[in-house]
């Protein structure tokens, strides 16, 4: 059996009234009067026979049901772009920004961002990294990628994937590092410690049943570019995003010799404004490649 489904007209004025949550702002981005799109959206709740929005006198929000049906009609618009710009390119060559950490654009972006290239020839990338990637510019930011705890005032985000640091040295230290004495020895050992994360070493000596020696303060920087540069000149032990160390443990620059790992609950996010314009084709195209590749094993 069929079912036949509302117009799609109506499905894109619903999308667009609600990421706004606003009529008239619905309108503009679609070139339409306020009353047209009132219009639309009473008509699709009839179709429905369920309120998608609760009238207010400034704006509207999104009802019960109306926020059950919102993503789903969002990923169908969502999906329909990324295939039509796969399959048959844009309108002509365009660009879209990138803004992330410093240390994620050159670590784990960059080494990977030649697939996205090759697949999409006419979008040329404008790659900006920032030591740390904040609220500040993301308006600038077709893409904007931060590092934290998925929560942002104002926007949706979208984990890339679950983080783990790792204790990271120069091969210099192999040897050493593969007897129990060497585990036992770390504490005494110098340690990068990177700004904002000062608690992570404790945690790691914590799980890995290690006496911390409080006494030893190490090198302090504030980026993990910095710390993974300093333990493959031999300063000393790195504590650092496994995902960020792989061109270095892959070239031999560093080793990791200690077995187990540090669970962290922060993470690396895409971020998606939740009110204004919708996101181009070209936008769309490039999240879902970067969540496909962060995925893939």
């Amino acid at each position: 059996m069929s079912y036949k489904l509302p117009h799609l007209p109506w499905l894109r004025t619903f999308e667009a009234a609600a990421r706004s949550l606003s009529f008239t702002a619905a309108a503009e981005d679609l070139h339409m009067t306020a009353a047209a799109v009132s219009l639309q959206i009473r008509s699709l709740e009839q179709y429905l026979g369920f309120q998608l929005f609760e009238r207010l006198p400034r704006g509207v929000r999104l009802t019960d049901m109306g926020s059950a049906y919102l993503p789903s009609v969002r990923k169908a618009f969502d999906e329909l772009a990324v295939s039509t710009v796969g399959l048959f390119g844009s309108r002509g060559d365009c660009s879209i920004t990138v803004r992330s950490t410093a240390a994620f654009a050159v670590l784990w972006l960059a080494p990977k961002l030649q697939g996205f290239l090759d697949a999409y020839p006419h979008v040329e990338v404008r790659l900006l990294a920032d030591i740390w990637a904040d609220a500040q510019g993301a308006d600038q930011s077709a893409i904007d990628i931060r590092f934290g705890d998925g929560q942002w005032e104002g926007f949706d985000a979208e984990l890339i994937q679950k983080e783990a640091s790792i204790p990271v040295c120069s091969p210099r230290w192999l040897e050493r590092a593969q007897s129990p004495e060497a585990l036992a020895s770390l504490a005494q050992q110098n340690l990068i410690h990177i700004m904002g994360c000062e608690d992570l070493w404790t945690r790691w000596f914590r799980r890995a049943g290690i006496q911390e020696d409080s006494s030893r303060k190490g090198l302090q920087v504030d980026t993990s570019l910095t710390a993974l540069e300093l333990a493959s000149a031999g300063s000393g032990f790195a504590l650092v995003l496994r995902s960020l160390t792989r061109s270095y443990t892959d070239s031999g620059r560093l080793i990791s010799p200690f077995e187990g790992e540090l669970p962290i609950e922060q993470a690396h996010y895409l971020l998606q404004p939740k009110a204004g314009k919708r996101p181009s084709p070209e936008v769309l195209s490039f999240r879902q490649w970067l969540l496909d590749t962060a995925r893939t094993p």
